[in-house]
């Protein structure tokens, strides 16, 4: 079911790293017919990415060095705007997330029910595990899920998914060029937005881990962690007006 499409112009960008046994599947899954046209930024990848992007007609941007997870959204999102979307979707091409329910992404923003959704892989904790996420994963998944809800007065069912829509309201307004070229830049990125009162929701998708996917260690894992922390805290006490936060609009 597609709800209204084609009435914005949407964008689908792929923020991607060594991404070469995975994008050819993320890529032929991408409903060709409601997208206006893709974009992948290769953030100074070593193996064949570029090559299979462009082979596949796709517009790609490459970095000279790696910039970071987020410093590519930036990328991503910078030449998005400049294209005019109306709509973009960030999608890992990494085949974890289903581009086949873009559809009503689109849809939830275009009849102006959410400003930003994200695909929610957690739908049942059996699901999420017999779909291959590990067990620390989940478990940290779960409990920064729940503190971020409590903190910001949300409530999604995750809010470390790696497919995510946003309108063109919410990247021209909120301050992402400040934030991390890290992971953790999309828990600012969310973060600002609940603070500026856009309408967040999510959808559910099946978890897909596996092989080939790309996946970031224990090591990396614990890092992002700590950084969700404290980007939590940062906003609980620009909340509490005890100490402004940088990224956050109004200060």
């Amino acid at each position: 079911m597609c709800y209204n499409v084609h009435n914005m112009k949407t964008i689908v960008v792929l923020p991607a790293y060594n991404a070469e046994k995975t994008l050819k599947k993320t890529i032929e899954d991408i409903p060709k017919d409601i997208v206006d046209s893709i974009i992948l930024v290769d953030d100074a990848s070593s193996d064949n990415t570029v090559k299979i992007a462009e082979a596949l007609g796709i517009e790609v941007i490459s970095h000279k060095t790696n910039l970071g997870y987020g410093g590519n959204q930036k990328t991503c999102y910078r030449h998005a705007i400049e294209k005019g979307a109306d709509i973009v979707i960030m999608i890992h091409p990494d085949y974890q997330y289903n581009p086949k329910v873009t559809p009503h992404l689109i849809g939830l923003i275009e009849n102006d029910i959410c400003d930003v959704v994200l695909a929610n892989r957690i739908r049942s904790r059996k699901e999420a595990l017999s779909g291959g996420m590990p067990f620390y994963k989940y478990l940290a998944n779960r409990f920064l899920t729940f503190v971020e809800n409590l903190i910001t007065g949300e409530n999604l069912g995750e809010w470390h998914s790696g497919m995510r829509a946003y309108s063109r309201k919410v990247l021209t307004t909120i301050s992402w060029e400040k934030n991390s070229d890290d992971f953790v830049f999309d828990t600012q990125f969310l973060i600002q937005c609940a603070d500026a009162g856009f309408k967040i929701g999510d959808i559910p998708i099946q978890t897909k881990y596996f092989k080939e996917a790309s996946s970031i260690n224990f090591i990396r894992s614990l890092k992002y962690g700590f950084s969700t922390v404290y980007v939590l805290l940062r906003y609980f006490l620009n909340k509490l007006k005890i100490l402004k936060y940088p990224l956050l609009k109004n200060n």
